[in-house]
């Protein structure tokens, strides 16, 4: 009795995914999910690049968390536009809950919109939010093997962003193994090994993201 429900409910996110998806590429917006671990550098990660693209791109986030809207102050302290969603305790955002998160942002000239998940690597992967493209966050304070038992984040992403560099010389964590590992699962996965702390690569992933952009404007 439980396998129908389940599908179900995948089977409703979808459509509401679906409608999500036509409604911000009517808009011309270029919306990105970010799929991490609690305390990946997901925020950090956005701060850095809402405050470098500033004066490239109109830029927007919303926010998910269990509690709080530490994260969503956090990042329109940058300037860009935010809203928070508090699930309660839910491990992950669904389409509808960013179908109403749209509706206290003013979407027009927005060019990039930035969904936060709930940091979980299981349950957000397998919700669609409506978003052009999944982007897994992997920090080296977790272990590099994540991308093989985590498999379906790392298939399904179009980039992989490996944060904290800047720790390697004190943790157990081989970069080759974990780029080998995604790119088992995903060979056309574009990797980024990043410092969102001293900001060491981080003009590699601000590329991307105008490549990105540039793509979804001529779509």
């Amino acid at each position: 009795m439980q396998i129908p429900v389940v599908r179900n409910v995948l089977e409703a996110n979808e459509k509401m995914a679906a409608h999500v998806r036509r409604t911000l590429s009517d808009k011309g917006i270029l919306t990105l999910n970010l799929i991490s671990s609690p305390g990946a550098g997901k925020t950090t990660l956005l701060e850095r690049s809402l405050r470098a693209l500033a004066g490239e791109f109109r830029m927007a986030v919303v926010e998910g968390d269990l509690q709080t809207d530490n994260d969503a102050r956090r990042v329109a302290a940058t300037g860009a536009q935010a809203v928070q969603i508090n699930t309660d305790g839910g491990c992950h955002l669904d389409s509808n809950m960013v179908l109403t998160a749209l509706e206290s942002l003013d979407l027009d000239g927005v060019d990039i919109l930035f969904i936060e998940n709930v940091g979980n690597l299981v349950c957000p992967v397998e919700f669609d939010c409506g978003e052009d493209a999944k982007v897994a966050l992997l920090s080296v304070t977790e272990g590099d093997d994540k991308p093989e038992k985590y498999p379906l984040l790392f298939n399904l992403a179009k980039a992989m962003v490996l944060n904290k560099v800047d720790l390697l010389p004190y943790v157990d964590f081989d970069l080759a193994r974990a780029r080998r590992f995604a790119a088992k699962l995903n060979e056309g996965i574009e990797i980024f090994e990043v410092s969102c702390r001293d900001g060491q690569g981080l003009e590699g992933w601000y590329d991307w993201l105008r490549r990105m952009r540039a793509a979804k404007k001529a779509a």
